[in-house]
C-alpha cells in the first residue's frame, strides 16, 4: 500500500500540471472581441499557435487552435505568413493590460475559418 500512495501522489501532480498547462478559456473576458491587423510572426504547433499581428501600431498576440483544429477549419499554415491581413474574432484577455486574445474565427480575404463551430 505505501508504494501506491507515492504513484498516486505523482499521477496527481503529473495531471495538475498538464491541466495547468493547458489553461484553456479561463483567462478570457465573456464579451466578444474582433481585432483587424497584419500578421508580424507565427508560431504553429501545439498545444496551439500564436500569431503576434501588428493593429494599429500596436502589437497583439492572437491564440489559434491546434494544428489538427486550424486544417478543420480550412486555416493552413501557409495562410498564417507574415505579411498577411487578417480579422480576428474571440476573446481578449481580462487583464486590460495584456494584448492577447483567443480566437475562436479567423478570417482572410472574406473566407472565414471557425476554429470552434461549438462556441458562439
Amino acid at each position: 500500500m505505501r508504494a501506491s500512495l507515492p504513484a498516486a501522489a505523482l499521477i496527481f501532480a503529473l495531471s495538475a500540471g498538464i491541466g495547468f498547462a493547458h489553461h484553456g478559456w479561463r483567462w478570457a473576458e465573456d464579451g466578444n472581441f474582433e481585432l483587424t491587423g497584419t500578421i508580424r510572426e507565427a508560431r504553429l504547433g501545439n498545444p496551439h499557435g500564436l500569431l503576434t499581428v501588428d493593429a494599429n501600431g500596436e502589437a497583439w498576440t492572437v491564440e489559434v487552435g491546434q494544428p489538427w483544429r486550424n486544417e478543420q477549419a480550412g486555416l493552413t499554415d501557409d495562410k498564417l505568413k507574415p505579411g498577411v491581413e487578417l480579422t480576428a474574432s474571440g476573446h481578449r484577455s481580462s487583464d486590460p493590460a495584456q494584448r492577447l486574445m483567443k480566437a475562436e474565427r479567423i478570417t482572410i480575404d472574406g473566407t472565414v475559418h471557425n476554429l470552434y463551430p461549438d462556441r458562439d
